[in-house]
């Protein structure tokens, strides 16, 4: 199974939503769509869903075009952050909809809901009812349920926001190892970067209705390529060309070339060396112990530098340090 979105384009009331937005999923792949709200890609899923037309651009499945086919003849699993549970229905009854809708026989309903609700861990809770379940149990049913419809593709709208940071990253877990055993490709909405991180093959990250950069989470983390990314993704000090030229000249080596283009250098906190120096020209603000590391704010030569080192970390406030690096990313501005 293999997804190509080629240059789609969509405006609600004058205002452009997406344009030019192009990116493929193959077999098996897991995508998030990543970016702050309103940047275009609930609407994009949608698009891929079959639930709005886009004004431009072509969605293609297996080379077939299926731009302005009714999203109920695209067997696309649909998965959201408001579960969209039946509540009158109990959980068996909710996951096996699609299958009756199939016209499967009563004894096959009954045989496949009760697999599912066993691969999701909900085997002991079969009878009860939506209300009677907790978060992460309403959107285990919704899972299962998408998934019960045999799907060619599964989308995923912001499915985790609604629950608590624990069962937010057990439930991730637990979404990406069904994933990977089912080989289903998957697209997933996210404006978290923890998430998009931790489950993605491949990270679409958006911004204003574009796509900013496509890569691998590694990818769009260690070597962002514009400003937005480096900001979005991770936490980064971001220092202009003048400003390293004195303190960290050695980076300049790897400068891109082109004198008509600004560029930015992208040090990530985790890649900073502070070492306690009488002499050094930076000083601790703040220090944040969290445990199996320190997040340190250092004031260097008139700016903030966000730094993260082992939680046992002697430094202490007020103390002269000097910041060197040991790797950095330039950043188109």
């Amino acid at each position: 199974m293999h997804l190509r979105i080629d240059d789609i384009g969509k405006a609600w009331g004058g205002h452009t939503v997406l344009d030019g937005v192009s990116f493929h999923a193959g077999e098996g792949d897991f995508v998030c769509l990543l970016g702050p709200s309103g940047c275009g890609k609930t609407t994009l899923l949608r698009i891929v869903a079959g639930l709005t037309t886009p004004d431009r651009g072509r969605v293609i499945l297996d080379g077939r075009d299926i731009t302005t086919l009714p999203a109920r003849e695209r067997r696309m699993g649909l998965v959201f952050q408001s579960y969209s549970l039946f509540p009158d229905m109990t959980v068996a009854a909710n996951i096996g909809y699609p299958m009756r809708l199939r016209g499967e026989s009563p004894a096959a309903i009954a045989t496949h809901t009760g697999q599912w609700l066993e691969r999701v861990g909900l085997g002991t809770l079969a009878a009860r009812f939506p209300d009677q379940l907790s978060g992460g149990q309403q959107q285990r049913v919704a899972l299962a349920r998408a998934l019960a419809a045999n799907p060619s593709m599964l989308l995923l709208d912001e499915p985790l926001s609604a629950l608590d940071p624990a069962i937010r990253a057990q439930l991730r877990g637990e979404i990406r190892a069904l994933q990977r055993s089912l080989g289903i490709p998957t697209i997933m909405v996210t404006h978290d970067q923890d998430e998009a991180l931790a489950m993605a093959d491949t990270i679409v990250c958006m911004n204003q209705g574009r796509i900013e950069q496509i890569g691998t989470p590694r990818c769009l983390y260690e070597r962002p390529k514009t400003r937005f990314v480096a900001d979005f993704i991770g936490h980064a000090n971001l220092l202009p060309t003048a400003f390293v030229r004195e303190t960290l000249p050695a980076f300049l080596e790897r400068r891109p070339p082109g004198p008509d283009a600004t560029f930015d250098l992208c040090l990530r906190p985790e890649d900073l060396v502070v070492d306690a120096d009488p002499r050094g020209e930076g000083v601790i603000e703040d220090i944040t112990f969290l445990g199996n590391l320190a997040r340190v704010n250092v004031a260097w030569r008139g700016r903030r530098i966000l730094a993260e080192l082992p939680g046992r970390s002697p430094l202490v406030r007020g103390e002269a340090v000097s910041i060197d690096a040991v790797r950095g990313a330039w950043v188109n501005t």
